[in-house]
């Protein structure tokens, strides 16, 4: 890093370049074979800034995937097609894409992490669950006619299962028209039922 690299940077960009560097590194390397001095060095920190913003290792796992799997607030209402599921579904499951396009890295780190790092395994379940109520939330609002409880909820445990397990190297146009055969599967048995 150049003198006036440095000068250019602000100290708020340090601990987000610390994240940065610890999502890359805890993905290729796993978090128990990354050390801290390497996370430094790639983020361009001394070692004790680091630690300045996350005391041990553990935090800074714990931050990195707090703060990069939150969602924050989705406006569903605009993802909505009345009376049709499928197209809300899909709509739902782009605008979540979006969120969640520069994070497959994080994924990775996720995927291998929550069985050795409870606190990821719950903020992993605690994620599953708001997915599970947005898409809930989203087959209630496009429904044809009466549907019950249990039907919705089993659809969003379908969908839920279906984007959180897709795999990312599917071409695009394949890949969307088995998305879209999907939804029309899952929303067939959202076919209206007495209450």
């Amino acid at each position: 890093m150049t003198p006036e690299e440095s000068i250019v940077r602000k100290p708020q960009d340090a601990r987000e370049r610390i994240l940065d560097a610890a999502e890359q590194l805890f993905a290729e390397n796993g978090f128990d074979a990354t050390p801290t001095s390497k996370v430094a060095k790639r983020a361009a920190v001394p070692k004790g800034l680091l630690f300045y913003y996350f005391p041990t290792k553990r935090e800074l796992l714990k931050t990195l995937v707090g703060e990069r799997l939150d969602l924050g607030p989705i406006d569903t209402a605009s993802l909505i097609e009345k009376d049709n599921p499928v197209r809300s579904l899909l709509n739902l499951t782009s605008r979540l894409d979006e969120l969640q396009r520069a994070s497959d890295v994080l994924r990775v780190i996720i995927w291998r992490e929550q069985h050795t790092h409870p606190e990821i395994g719950a903020k992993l379940s605690e994620h599953r669950g708001q997915l599970q109520s947005m898409i809930e939330r989203v087959l209630r609002a496009s429904a044809v006619g009466p549907v019950s409880a249990a039907r919705f909820r089993a659809a969003a445990q379908a969908w839920l299962a279906i984007v959180t397990m897709r795999p990312g190297t599917e071409a695009a146009h394949e890949s969307a028209t088995t998305l879209a055969a999907l939804a029309e599967l899952v929303c067939d048995g959202l076919r209206a039922t007495p209450t």
